[in-house]
């Protein structure tokens, strides 16, 4: 994959109740940054932002469940999501936090996002990856040899399926035709726990082996 500019800046933060992985990444040059799955805690993040001087031009969800997308609200910028998360956004059932006794409603999103698609920030870019399974609507997003997986790829685990709108089928059709076909290199920074990479995951995942 070509990439523009190596200078990259990503700062990760844990969140919330269900220790979210939070991410902010962009360009270094110009400082310009996306946040990733914002799930709460959103002044620490903002603070972060602020000290460091950081453009945030974005928040990209990448599905739609409460511990991802509650802190959607609290940045100002534009929300983007793929189109069949779109509605997870404003309905606490379809986004889960309904079962944890919470009401997690974020604002519509600026822009639906599809497989191929480009995020351009300052000199780099994030391609989406669209990869259904643990939601209809379930992207990963990679730089050069970086990828986040959301909830699609952990350190060796894999997103649940055991949830409404989920499917097993899905999910591993999108592990093992997209993801695992990325280098061995490829650094997987997942949506809960510990960074990994696709080559440990080739052949340690219980799931993949």
């Amino acid at each position: 994959m070509k990439t523009r500019n190596t200078n990259t800046l990503l700062k990760k933060f844990v969140v919330g109740p269900l220790e979210t992985n939070s991410y902010i990444f962009g360009d270094e040059g110009s400082r310009e940054v996306v946040l990733i799955d914002p799930g709460g805690e959103s002044n620490k993040i903002n603070k972060f932002i602020k000290a460091a001087n950081l453009k945030l031009k974005y928040v990209i969800n990448t599905h739609g469940h409460g511990d991802h997308i509650g802190g959607n609200s609290d940045f100002n910028v534009g929300v983007l999501v793929h189109k069949l998360d779109k509605d997870f956004l404003e309905n606490p059932l379809l986004n889960l936090s309904a079962s944890f006794g919470a009401q997690v409603i974020s604002p519509k999103a600026s822009r639906f996002l599809n497989d191929g698609d480009k995020i351009d920030i300052g000199n780099v870019y994030l391609e989406v990856i669209h990869t259904p399974g643990h939601t209809p609507g379930g992207i990963c997003l990679r730089y050069d040899n970086l990828i986040f997986s959301g909830d699609t790829l952990f350190f060796e685990g894999v997103g649940r399926t055991d949830i409404p709108n989920a499917s097993w089928e899905a999910l591993m059709d999108s592990l093992k035709n997209k993801l695992m076909q990325l280098p061995d290199a490829c650094k997987v920074y997942p949506g809960h726990g510990s960074e990994t990479t696709i080559g440990h995951e080739r052949k340690n995942n219980p799931f993949l082996v």
